[in-house]
């Protein structure tokens, strides 16, 4: 079989390239590859440019910029409202031509599933707004895919962990959790594994598929945080039911209440030669530190 050196075309370029697309970045520049990051802020501009990357400063809310790279890394998030991802429709409006686009999306477009094992044949029914703009992208870049026989990857990511990403000022504040007996299932990644994974779909995704990418092995929100206050030190949340979380948890935190499934990752495994250097939280947790 073929390297990631040997597949993955020269030139890249990463849309929204915040921690995972730096990860991604890194790894195709260690490859030798050339990669242009495009980003909306003057600082992480700079950051980027520090960095040795080849930068573009984009507000995606206002302007579409052009690309001329045979392989995109989308990770730019949709708007924070409405039911489309305007900012991807904006640039895709402008026929861009491309080999291939990976596109991070979320697990959210499943909805709830009641805890059970679900692939990517399970149809999508997101329940939040932020998962039907996810889905809205999907769809689009689907659309996008046949007119011009680009060759579209959706990564469907679940909750992201790693350096940096801890939940350490909610946890010192002592908000709570729902009780480890009422906690809903929930599946996580590294962001080293993801931005692994990632390479792994730009090489080897079949066009149009949708790939799970998480660790394999759900636990539930209450184990996740209080792991992390036992690795932080801190102490471990309150605990409450689920009926009292409803009146203390904010419309945020509540959304995330209100889905529980377990991701196979049989695809991901299997079409895409990939396995998680991180396949758990005892194994990933202490390399956030």
């Amino acid at each position: 079989m073929k390297t990631l050196e040997e597949i993955l075309p020269r030139r890249a370029a990463i849309v929204g390239c915040g921690d995972i697309g730096l990860r991604v970045a890194q790894r195709l520049r260690a490859l030798g590859g050339e990669v242009t990051a495009i980003v909306r802020s003057l600082p992480a501009a700079q950051a980027l440019h520090a960095q040795g990357l080849a930068v573009q400063q984009a507000d995606l809310d206002a302007q579409a910029p052009p690309l001329d790279t045979p392989l995109l890394f989308w990770f730019a998030p949709p708007p924070a409202g409405g039911e489309q991802d305007t900012r991807l429709r904006r640039w895709l409006a402008t026929r861009p031509a491309l080999r291939r686009l990976v596109y991070i999306s979320t697990s959210g477009v499943y909805g709830d599933c009641g805890g059970r094992w679900i692939d990517e044949d399970e149809a999508p029914r997101p329940v939040s707004a932020r998962a039907r703009r996810r889905l809205d992208a999907e769809t689009v870049l689907g659309e996008y895919a046949a007119a011009s026989g680009a060759e579209v990857v959706i990564l469907r990511v679940p909750g992201i962990y790693g350096p940096g990403r801890l939940p350490r000022e909610r946890l010192a504040q002592g908000l709570p959790v729902v009780r480890e007996a009422e906690s809903p299932c929930t599946n996580r990644i590294h962001a080293e594994d993801l931005a692994q994974a990632a390479l792994h779909a730009a090489a080897w995704g079949r066009p149009g598929a949708a790939y799970n990418v998480a660790d394999g092995n759900p636990t539930t929100m209450c184990d996740y945080f209080t792991r992390c206050a036992v690795l932080l030190g801190l102490p471990p949340p309150p605990q409450v039911s689920l009926e009292e979380a409803k009146q203390v948890f904010t419309p945020a935190m509540w959304s995330f209440m209100e889905e529980s499934k377990r991701l196979r990752t049989d695809r991901l495994r299997e079409e895409l030669h990939f396995m998680p250097s991180y396949p758990d939280l005892a194994a990933g947790l202490p390399s956030c530190l």
